[in-house]
């Protein structure tokens, strides 16, 4: 079951008309409700991570109460469960407590007394989930090598797959259009592996003279070619128990593919010049800008190479694809400025940052952060606006429907006001001037989690 942001009760009780009553009081205070007759039909709907309360009457038939709530400590003991008895049976009561029940209250209730309970059981749930999910970033901050920034589903998809295959063997092709960030992926894949005390050795197979290409990967013996003097150790050799990343594969002359092709297959190498296997273990992480499948289809690229370095893909989603993340990329890269730039730059406003999103960013997130280098050295300092720093050109034209500019622009405030807020519902409600449910119906369509903004 996957965490919602909507504060969610769980409330089980077999007599109807106190589900129906409770249901909406709770739903009137903005809660949303799960009504269950059953306190197993409740059980099937919980795991660890739900973020909710629960209110459970003690006297059900079937599982009752106590049971219950021992039923819910086993799947997470800090789940917050309030149970309810029309009997004040005071003895009942601190048995409950005693068992870890969060409160105990009695039939009949007022309204406001269980309105009260819950939110304050929802605040320590809260609390609890941010401290886990705190405990968990602090984890992940602990490990080496570069994050992938980014919210939307792509690039969620993406982290999560990079996880997924970082600590095997398998070599990867990484697609994505200039400026997305493959490199990052690389060294993501090779700082998250067993590998990552050994070289990362990177290499632009665009920009290597087709001449001296083996040479560069595979290295030479002294008097294998003219000017070849001494011994030279290549790439391939320098990576060996690291990763290679193969930056613009597309661009290797077709003489070296097969030789790649051979290397990648027996995992070893011959230096130009010898007759020496020398054994490799590394791990290749190739990227394309283009499409290799279609330029293996033209001849251009070796067929049987593409399936060799494709063990699993990575296709790297273009920023005009996620137009949400811009406005915390952007600000990341202003952070990262003007650190580097010793300047304290505004902060980017709501308006400038829905005006970036309606760029379509040729250059991706290469062309983006140059742009906020340019925010931090210029737009202080000289007052330019920031369609003038970026060179936005026609930043009126726009790149989404209206309904689609409307939505990220809404999207962008909301988090905005999330970070500003640290996270606080009742800060950005206020700033915002929204209700609680209607925040957190927007939260739950944009998938915002207030817990990472703390």
């Amino acid at each position: 079951m996957t965490a919602n942001t909507d504060p969610a009760v769980m409330l089980v009780d077999d007599e109807e008309h106190i589900r129906v009553a409770a249901s909406q009081a709770l739903d009137l205070a903005g809660y949303r409700v799960q009504p269950f007759e059953r306190a197993d039909l409740a059980l099937d709907r919980l795991d660890a991570d739900w973020p909710g309360a629960i209110v459970s009457d003690i006297r059900m038939p079937g599982i009752d109460g106590m049971q219950f709530l021992q039923r819910v400590r086993a799947i997470d003991a800090d789940l917050p469960v309030i149970l309810v008895t029309g009997h004040g049976d005071v003895s009942l009561a601190v048995e409950a407590m005693r068992a870890g029940a969060y409160d105990f209250i009695e039939k009949p209730f007022a309204v406001e007394d269980l309105v009260d309970t819950v939110g304050r059981a929802l605040d320590k749930r809260a609390l609890t989930i941010e401290n886990r999910r705190l405990k968990n970033e602090l984890a992940l901050q602990r490990q080496p090598g570069p994050r992938v920034i980014g919210d939307t589903p792509g690039m969620q998809r993406l982290r999560q797959l990079i996880a997924q295959i970082a600590d095997t063997d398998a070599d990867v092709l990484v697609n994505g259009e200039t400026g997305t960030g493959k490199e990052l992926v690389a060294r993501a894949l090779h700082e998250n592996s067993r590998r990552h005390d050994r070289n990362f050795v990177a290499v632009n197979c665009g920009a290597v003279p087709d001449n001296l290409i083996e040479s560069e990967l595979f290295g030479h013996e002294a008097g294998a070619f003219t000017d070849a003097r001494t011994r030279r150790i290549g790439k391939f050799e320098h990576a060996n128990g690291g990763t290679l990343f193969l930056d613009e594969i597309e661009s290797m002359p077709p003489n070296v593919q097969v030789h790649l092709l051979r290397v990648l297959q027996e995992r070893a190498i011959e230096r130009l010049g010898s007759n020496e296997l020398i054994p490799l273990d590394l791990r290749v992480v190739a990227a394309s800008k283009v499409d290799l499948r279609e330029a293996a289809t033209r001849g251009g690229f070796r067929e049987d190479l593409y399936y060799r370095l494709g063990v699993v893909m990575i296709d790297i989603p273009p920023l005009r694809e996620r137009r949400e993340d811009i406005p915390l990329l952007f600000q990341h890269f202003v952070l990262v400025a003007g650190a580097r730039y010793q300047r304290e730059p505004p902060p980017p406003q709501p308006e400038q940052l829905r005006r970036l999103m309606l760029l379509d960013w040729p250059g991706n997130v290469r062309e983006l952060r140059n742009a906020a280098e340019r925010y931090v050295l210029l737009g202080d300092s000289c007052g330019y606006d920031i369609e003038q720093v970026v060179g936005a050109g026609d930043a009126e034209r726009p790149a989404m429907t209206l309904p689609e500019q409307l939505e990220c622009f809404e999207r962008s405030l909301i988090e905005q006001q999330l970070r500003a807020s640290n996270g606080s519902i009742k800060d950005t409600m206020a700033a915002l001037g929204l209700p609680r449910k209607t925040l957190y119906d927007k939260m739950k369509k944009y998938r915002l989690d207030r817990g990472n903004y703390k």
